[in-house]
């Protein structure tokens, strides 16, 4: 396979490639097996590589994996599908499907009634965008909490409790933090999201059919202003529970290290935390007393086929029958751990490693990320705004900024 980078938009290199992988133009006498080529990440690039091995021999066909940094398969599948030289195949989010519908990237899929039963129906909901799936899911993933049993042996079961527990820790000198949540200096709102949503804050509305309405644009809102005055009890002009120094950069050594008993983690940390020295169990992140449950965001990872694409019914054989397959899925897991949304390997796996069932578990309350294209206009904007109400900075004024820049950029 091909260990280098391979972008969209490296021109004329990436366009041969594709054209002789993908049975471009090319010597008309040339009888060479096809080859379906497929984007992904670095960091499971190897894993879907071997675990796609079986239907390349089964079907008499190359495999071609590429390596894409995942920040930009997204964006650079959009502009080699405008250029004519896209993958067949492309590993994703789910909430790309808004931005990959809007520019006619991806190939609606039609799975049969078997295959759609033996996957979770939360991630296909999550995959299916005006009543059309466009791409097969396989993985789920949600932030949760970790503690330190040696120091928390007890899961709390509100956030309040988990802010006691961790203030006296720190009190008697066990702890320097009582959470190792990121905040920083832009806000975070993929981890923030869990604790404004049980406070009763919201981001986007819902349709009568249950769809995301970015007309409902919630960031201004008095619900949303509420909760984040309920949030703003904890930052730095609070109880300092939540603070802009902790970010991506130190929330896990902090954890790890032993300075923190609780850390708002994620299915990336658990190799770092089987390494490590820490005695850990995960659950659910506690909601605030008397308010609804924390609901994280929810996040699954697809295979999208690239609309137009020349292999295109070779293409959706692989996402129909193979990544639904679980033989496929418990290769690709044994690479590359992650959740899976096929039930039958999910069963699998749950029995050989508990914590795999745990970490699904403490997403029952969690709510899949929009996957409306107007979501990708919310991050910066919110993020400063929570970043700055953590800060001490007035709540509504915050808010209103952030939910006026939003209403501006989506013309809402």
């Amino acid at each position: 396979m091909r260990s280098s980078r391979v972008s969209a938009v490296a021109g004329i290199a990436a366009i041969a490639l594709t054209a002789s992988a993908c049975g471009g133009d090319g010597d008309a006498g040339d009888t060479s097996a096809p080859t379906l080529v497929i984007w992904s990440d670095p960091e499971r690039a190897d894993a879907v590589q071997s675990a796609a091995a079986a239907f390349g021999e089964a079907n008499g066909i190359e495999i071609d994996v590429q390596n894409v940094s995942f920040d930009d398969i997204q964006g650079d599948v959009v502009n080699a599908h405008q250029a004519g030289n896209a993958p067949d195949i492309f590993v994703g989010a789910h909430d790309w499907t808004g931005n990959l519908m809007r520019n006619g990237t991806v190939q609606p899929i039609d799975l049969p009634a078997d295959r759609e039963a033996a996957l979770d129906e939360t991630a296909l909901e999550a995959m299916t965008l005006e009543g059309r799936l466009l791409g097969v899911p396989y993985t789920q993933e949600n932030i949760f909490l970790m503690r330190n049993t040696e120091l928390a042996p007890d899961a709390p079961e509100t956030f309040e409790e988990l802010v006691e527990i961790g203030a006296g820790l720190k009190e008697a000198g066990e702890a320097e933090e009582v959470l190792a949540m990121a905040v920083g200096q832009e806000g975070d709102p993929y981890r923030m999201n869990a604790l404004m949503t049980s406070a009763g804050g919201y981001l986007f509305g819902q349709d009568s059919e249950g769809d995301w309405d970015p007309e409902d644009l919630g960031i201004g809102s008095d619900e949303t202003i509420e909760a984040m005055e309920l949030i703003a009890e904890y930052g730095e002009a609070g109880e300092g529970v939540l603070r802009r120094s902790i970010d991506l950069e130190n929330e896990a050594a902090l954890f790890f290290d032993g300075k923190a008993p609780f850390f708002v983690a994620g299915p990336w940390t658990i190799g770092d935390a089987e390494a490590s020295d820490i005695d850990y169990e995960i659950s659910a992140i506690p909601g605030f007393e008397g308010k609804d449950p924390a609901a994280p965001y929810i996040g699954y990872q697809a295979f999208f086929v690239t609309d137009g694409s020349p292999n295109s019914a070779l293409a959706e054989e692989f996402v129909v029958n193979h990544v639904t397959d679980p033989d496929f899925i418990l290769s690709l897991y044994e690479a590359d751990p992650r959740t899976p949304v096929q039930l039958e390997a999910l069963e699998t796996i749950s029995a050989e490693n508990p914590a795999i069932a745990t970490m699904a578990e403490t997403g029952e309350n969690g709510m899949p990320m929009p996957n409306i294209p107007e979501m990708g206009e919310t991050w910066d904007p919110l993020g400063i705004a929570q970043a700055r109400i953590i800060g001490g900075e007035d709540v509504r004024e915050s808010l209103e900024t952030a939910h006026e820049t939003v209403a501006e950029r989506i013309g809402g």
